[in-house]
């Protein structure tokens, strides 16, 4: 398709905005958490299903989203999407309990897992090769900005308003992409493909039950039994889909893709080494303003040295993955990321600030190299009849370790903290610096996956920097 030079020039930027809005949403609400639980009566460690109900969503329906696109056009999808993220987005901000917070979460979720899959392939298919890196590298400068301003925007908006604009926010954004993307989001669809229906259903099940399960034994939240019975009946169903995808033409993921070793490889550490990365989004503000008794936009500030360093490390990630190769980046990388998350159980109110800023600063760094190296590895070796299903199956992995993250850190903190404890108390602050060892454990652990390795292993694509996470 032949896009007119105002067009061509205006959907990068239709695309970069909606991005800004779905990172900006992850960044801005964890500072604003404590003040959500004042107000709907939890406690702010028992707040975690708020983030789950999200990521865990996205990972549900990111599979689906190029079908969607290509059966009923990017533009109708991509309205569609910034529609149900800003109506969930007023959902969430007109709840007055958990459980109907969390209900709009998983609507604003919906949106949010279409709005940047179904960009990303508008700009695939519209822009010439030639161009298309130029166009997908600007789409990821958003991913830098919105951990940048969302978590200070965040706090201040909890201090000068309330909690409820963190999400209010989104909805003139949200206005303006629709009329934006009216004028200028072209209608592209691709060839009429049969969807995996079948498939989709045994891995989504699969997905939610394990992951439920996961949560509830972890949380103590439903009976044991219970939880025990959702597992099984998860894995049942994963191995249901592995069958199924053995015997059919068109599966939702191929199993091809795990005879690629660096795929597979790419795929487990990612799983694993993002549990720490994940819950860390999770537990920093918290930990902020609830063991060190910050307040919001102090611990929203607090946050902005982690952006920064995971910015400055775009300037050398590429290079350092080159000289040293993946194996000796990813092995020594994931070790120096679970002794950063872990080292944050040594700081406590006697820190000095800028301590514990220089500290954040210096774990933005190293988890930004540790995302590009992994996703960089992950898909290199890819070629174009793989690299669809490769690119979506990371991004469902991507988006459930975070989920699991969050509730491995959420389980620890209830188990560590057992009965309930005033914030800024000694045992509050005990329970978060062995939750902090704990998950920088839970991530070193991934080196031994990246160890797997041989050590000229490269993929065949050389590392470029376009992902902003």
């Amino acid at each position: 398709m032949t896009l007119d030079a105002r067009t061509k020039r205006l959907l990068p930027w239709l695309v970069a905005i909606a991005f800004f809005m779905q990172t900006l949403d992850g960044s801005i609400l964890n500072t604003a958490l404590p003040a959500m639980a004042r107000d709907l009566g939890e406690s702010p460690l028992r707040m975690q299903s708020v983030v789950i109900a999200y990521l865990l969503t996205v990972a549900l329906l990111i599979p689906a989203s190029g079908w969607l696109a290509d059966r009923f056009g990017t533009q109708r999808v991509f309205i569609a999407a910034i529609v149900l993220f800003s109506f969930g987005s007023l959902l969430c901000a007109l709840s007055r309990s958990l459980p109907l917070l969390v209900g709009a979460r998983i609507v604003q979720g919906v949106g949010g897992a279409l709005l940047l899959p179904v960009g990303r392939l508008a700009i695939l298919r519209a822009f010439p090769r030639a161009e298309l890196l130029a166009a997908l590298a600007f789409v990821a400068v958003p991913g830098l900005v919105g951990p940048l301003v969302g978590p200070t925007l965040g706090g201040w908006l909890v201090e000068v308003a309330s909690w409820h604009w963190v999400f209010l926010i989104n909805l003139p954004v949200g206005l303006v992409g629709v009329l934006v993307a009216l004028r200028f989001m072209p209608d592209l669809r691709g060839a009429a493909v049969r969807f995996d229906g079948w498939g989709f259903a045994l891995f989504s099940c699969g997905l939610v039950l394990v992951s439920l399960a996961l949560q509830g034994l972890g949380e103590r939240a439903i009976g044991a039994a219970v939880s025990l019975v959702m597992l099984v009946a998860g894995l049942a169903a994963m191995v249901g889909y592995w069958l199924h995808a053995a015997r059919t033409e068109r599966p939702l993921f191929s199993l091809a893709l795990f005879r690629i070793p660096s795929f597979a490889i790419g795929l487990a550490g990612n799983l694993f080494a993002r549990l720490g990365s994940g819950a860390m989004p999770y537990l920093m503000p918290l930990y902020l303003q609830v063991a060190l008794g910050l307040s919001p936009a102090a611990a929203g500030m607090s946050l902005i040295p982690t952006a920064i360093g995971a910015m400055v490390c775009k300037a050398f990630a590429e290079p350092l993955i080159r000289r040293f190769g993946y194996r000796r980046v990813l092995v020594t990388n994931t070790l120096l990321l679970g002794a950063m998350i872990a080292s944050f159980s040594l700081t406590g109110p006697a820190l000095p600030h800028p301590a514990l800023l220089a500290m954040l600063f210096v774990f933005g760094l190293i988890n930004s190299l540790q995302f590009t190296a992994m996703n960089t590895l992950t898909l290199g070796d890819l070629d174009a009849a793989n690299a669809s299903g490769g690119n979506s199956l990371l991004s469902v992995v991507m988006q459930l370790s975070m989920s699991l993250g969050v509730a491995a850190a959420a389980a620890l903190l209830a188990a560590f903290t057992g009965v309930p404890a005033e914030p800024a108390s000694p045992l509050v602050l005990r329970a978060f610096h062995t939750t902090f060892a704990c998950v920088g454990l839970l991530s070193a652990i991934a080196a031994f996956i990246f160890f797997q390795l041989g050590r000229g292993d490269t993929p065949s694509a050389p590392p470029t920097v376009t992902d902003p996470t």
